[in-house]
């Protein structure tokens, strides 16, 4: 019995295609593909039960911002957006990173159902599905390895009802590892089916769901040395012929290679053993063999942040208890081959299929992720159910008779037991403040979610709040310059314009080729009236960042705060070069052009941010404003100009409301002929103004208020920019 435990039955010999064709398959009778059929259907449901919240979850995570959020190709689906995805290889100007087209087409197909930054259920709908396919295309390979209906599904349904798999669902940007492991197991799928079968339509299949896999994201290359490793065990092929198949793959997976390493080194970082000290390497990888085990035996404190440990030496418990079991764990792989190859060989495909994400070559601030387990998982998978065809064997059975009942008592429990705590998981991704204060339970000094905490209390309108954890992300790591410019921009929001620039500059002293710091400092620079260094910023930031429209919107309002209006009309026009889709260019463009005279082209501008700017009250009014005051006739229209002036009030958030639009509504009462509401309307102008210190403002509507007591409407075409 010990000479055949966890062997499969893929004794082969040469096969005539060249492919290696097994004696032994076991043959798949009508009634096992029913059972096996009904069986991945009952684990579905099962699946659906457990995730079922997943759908509800309102939290975003760390990238989510970069892949949906200010991701403007994934929220306006169509061709073009499809097209910049795949033909921007080496650089992919809107996510940082590496080349992933078909994960930003998938997000770009939700945004076109309906899914919104603030209505994810679309997103994790996909999600959910994928992971259903993805358990299910689990328990096909399984069966096809192994041949046992019962034993892979039960081990399927461990697998999909795991709370290490809920990061993958809930978490946005995670689209890309749910998607990669579905055409990579496609991929692993028609690999087999080809050493069945011998067809090589098979084996085209297999090339081509690994092109896909790799293009949905790179933890997927190393498919073919798993391919290998299957034909080590079980397929029991490996000769010169199984090795010269997956020539094809390793050449397209070098090119892939290539392309990660450079797209992500150009756009985010990327960070090579030489750099940071070989002596880490071994580290990592006893920290990570031990630490991933151990989430998978026994999940709980489950996180997206998994930070380095504060010294990454045997000093620390972690590190020391990887290296320790890392040993403990070689010794007996090696001793496990004496009687079978599935141990060794169910670990390395684990092991061989996590590498990429282990940090040897560093690319993120983390060493390790519960979403890097996921594919890698299948290799635990295959050694599970190969025990348990042991176990099922007559030999054994007739010492265990009532086994079957057992196993599927004890796969039951476990799988409930998961189902609890992968619901417990879930609840923590009911919203983003809710979730990254849980990891900040697990992970006080953490800087980085002191830092995000501070960024979503920000964007709460909460900002003692988010300056409170600004500063503790700071005092754990004082040379954190991004920490330092958020800091900075919540203080210059509150008027602490100088305490901001002190931060601007730190943020710069540290990183100085920080373009986003060189920006927010020339605007801060620039509100003290210190014009000719805030200039200097935007050009260093211009520098850096070279399609930064921003900036060139920032020039444009300086150039025409001192009254050079062509320049400031070329500013706006190249910011509006740059990002076509920027409301607030298109707005400042018409502001300059309304001064100049241009009348139409200013309306042409205002119309467009309006459409752009869709909760502004501002561009609205500018429109009416031209609508009301027009010298043209065939221009004017005053009912369309009231109309939109009662769209911007709506607009506004102040109880009073905003005394532009005041001033343009009682402008465009006058141009209709109500006289009496366009005085009442110019009053309460007047009143706003004043009460908010703006007496020039205040004057100038005066004088209009003049005209309609007279009973005449106003019409010069140009009303005051707004300060």
């Amino acid at each position: 019995m010990c000479a055949t435990f966890l062997t499969s039955p893929c004794d082969s010999e040469r096969g005539t295609l060249g492919g290696w064709r097994s004696k032994n398959w076991p043959e798949r009778s009508r009634s096992d593909k029913r059972i096996l059929a009904g069986l991945i259907i009952i684990v579905c449901i099962l699946l659906l039960l457990a995730h079922l919240p997943a759908l509800s979850s309102g939290a975003h995570c760390f990238d989510d911002n970069t892949y949906l959020t200010n991701n403007t190709l994934v929220k306006n689906p169509g061709w073009a957006s499809a097209k910049r995805f795949l033909t921007e290889v080496l650089e992919p100007s809107t996510v940082k990173g590496y080349y992933q087209p078909l994960t930003m087409i998938s997000l770009m197909l939700d945004c076109a159902m309906g899914a919104k930054p603030d209505y994810l259920v679309p997103f994790h709908r996909t999600s959910l599905a994928l992971h259903l396919i993805n358990t299910a295309l689990i328990i096909l390979l399984l069966h096809q390895l192994f041949g046992r209906v019962w034993a892979s599904a039960g081990v399927g349904l461990l697998f999909g009802v795991h709370p290490i798999t809920v990061e993958t669902i809930v978490w946005v940007s995670e689209r890309k590892t749910l998607l990669a492991a579905f055409f990579a197991l496609w991929c692993l799928i028609f690999y087999v089916r080809y050493v069945r079968k011998d067809d090589w339509r098979f084996y085209a299949g297999c090339i081509i769901t690994y092109v896909l896999a790799v293009m949905s994201k790179p933890i997927s290359l190393p498919v073919p040395v798993l391919m290998l490793l299957l034909d080590y065990w079980p397929l029991r092929r490996l000769r010169l012929r199984a090795i010269l198949e997956k020539l094809p793959f390793f050449t397209v997976g070098g090119i892939f290679a290539i392309i990660t390493y450079i797209s992500q080194g150009r756009t985010a970082f990327v960070e090579l053993p030489t750099e940071y000290g070989l002596e880490r390497i071994p580290l990592i990888l006893c920290h990570n063999i031990i630490f991933y085990i151990y989430k998978i035996l026994w999940p709980v404190n489950l996180s997206p942040h998994y930070g380095f440990p504060k010294t990454l030496g045997l000093s620390d418990p972690s590190v020391l208890a990887g290296v320790i079991g890392t040993c403990v764990l070689v010794a007996l792989l090696a001793i496990s081959m004496c009687w079978t190859r599935a141990l060794l060989t169910g670990w390395l495909f684990f092991f061989l299929a996590i590498l990429p994400t282990m940090q040897i070559v560093a690319f993120t601030n983390v060493i390790a992720s519960d979403k890097f387990a996921y594919l890698p998982f299948v290799g635990l998978l295959m050694v599970l159910v190969s025990f348990v065809d042991w176990l099922s064997n007559k030999e054994v059975l007739s010492k265990f008779l009532r086994w079957r009942v057992v196993a599927v008592m004890i796969i039951l429990i476990l799988a409930g037991a998961e189902a609890v705590a992968t619901r417990r998981n879930l609840a923590h991704w009911r919203n983003t403040l809710g979730l990254f204060e849980y990891m900040l339970t697990l992970k006080p000094d953490a800087s980085v979610l002191h830092h995000d905490i501070g960024l979503i209390l920000q964007a709460e309108k909460r900002p003692e709040e988010a300056i409170s954890h600004f500063r503790q992300a700071l005092q754990i790591q004082p040379d954190f310059a991004v920490a330092h410019n958020n800091l900075a921009v919540v203080l210059f929001s509150q008027g602490k314009c100088n305490e901001a620039i002190s931060h601007y500059r730190q943020a710069l002293q540290i990183k100085p080729d920080y373009p986003y710091a060189h920006f927010n400092l020339g605007n801060a620079l620039q509100s003290q009236g210190n014009f000719e260094e805030a200039i200097d910023h935007y050009r260093q930031a211009l520098r850096l960042e070279p399609e930064y429209p921003e900036v060139y919107d920032s020039l444009g309002i300086l150039s025409a705060s001192q009254g050079k209006l062509e320049e400031a009309i070329g500013h706006f026009s190249r910011a509006i070069q740059i990002k076509p889709n920027h409301g607030p260019s298109h707005y400042n463009l018409g502001l300059a052009l309304l001064r100049t005279g241009h009348l139409n082209m200013a309306f042409r501008h205002f119309e467009q941010a309006a459409h752009l700017m869709s909760e502004s009250p501002m561009p609205l009014t500018r429109m009416a404003w031209l609508l009301a005051t027009h010298p043209d006739r065939e221009t004017r229209s005053p009912t369309e100009a009231i109309r939109l002036l009662q769209r911007a009030s709506g607009l506004m958030k102040e109880k009073h409301r905003d005394a532009y639009v005041l001033d343009a509504l009682a402008a465009a009462y006058a141009a209709a002929g109500q006289f009496d509401a366009a005085v009442r309307t110019a009053d309460r102008a007047i009143a706003v103004a004043t009460s908010r210190h703006d007496y020039d403002q205040a004057n100038q509507i005066r004088q209009r208020l003049q005209l309609y007591a007279e009973g005449k409407p106003y019409r010069q075409p140009a009303m005051p920019a707004q300060p």
